[in-house]
């Protein structure tokens, strides 16, 4: 036998999706993300008065319109086919 045959063979790491699921699942990511960054604020500066700008359309529609539409391609990144072109 030769030295060939006895050196071991480095096992080729395989991931569990393939190159575009991960990119979905990014932009999945920042649209969670941009979602909650939308989200936060709206506090007063003295808790007796109110403060008209939570319920406001960037709070009440357009943020969690984007954390649903972000989580919706997590999981079609998760449920895709990495093998399909």
């Amino acid at each position: 036998m030769s030295k060939k045959d006895k050196t071991p063979k480095k096992p080729e790491v395989q991931f569990l999706f393939g190159k575009r699921n991960y990119q979905i699942m990014l932009i999945g990511i920042v649209f969670i993300a941009v979602g909650f960054i939308l989200m936060s604020g709206g506090s007063s500066s003295s808790p007796d008065t109110f403060n008209e700008d939570i319920f406001n359309f960037r709070r009440i529609r357009l943020a969690p319109t984007l954390v649903l539409i972000g989580l919706a391609m997590q999981i079609f990144a998760i449920l895709s086919n990495p093998k399909k072109k």
